[in-house]
């Protein structure tokens, strides 16, 4: 399946990160929403996040060496649609900075909320806005 995904994370206390050329990050405690995309092989992708062993090779994979996935949203596309999603959250949630957009012109592709209600509301919400209906909303703990 070809498609994006919003990964939803629990960070349970303040961390910092160094997060390749992003440097340094503090992140409070809280719900992180990551938006991502795989046009080919979106399952092997979201898998590829919830493996405990992997090699550190985007933004996402810092953050996810402290905190946990506990829910997966993912919509079917053909296009590329993680930007629209991106800044339909950005309308809503408070960001951080530069994190996962590198390849574009977002402000960034991880949002924060103190809330995981609120949070998953407001991403099932960006789907519906951006016309993607999700197929599969995932709880993983």
């Amino acid at each position: 399946m070809r498609g994006i995904y919003v990964l939803l994370i629990h960070v349970p206390y303040p961390v910092q990160l160094s997060v390749g050329e992003l440097g340094n990050l503090k992140l409070k405690a809280g719900y992180y929403a990551y938006v991502g995309s795989a046009l080919d092989g979106l399952e092997k992708r979201v898998e590829r996040h919830l493996a405990g062993d992997k090699k550190i090779h985007w933004h996402i994979d810092y953050l996810l060496t402290r905190g946990r996935v506990i829910d997966v949203v993912q919509g079917e596309t053909k296009e590329r649609m993680e930007c629209a999603i991106a800044g339909e959250l950005a309308k809503h949630l408070a960001s951080v900075a530069g994190f996962g957009s590198s390849d574009c012109r977002c402000k960034s592709h991880l949002f924060y909320g103190p809330d995981f209600n609120e949070l998953r509301k407001n991403v099932l919400a960006s789907f519906k806005e951006c016309g993607i209906k999700p197929v599969k909303i995932e709880c993983i703990g």
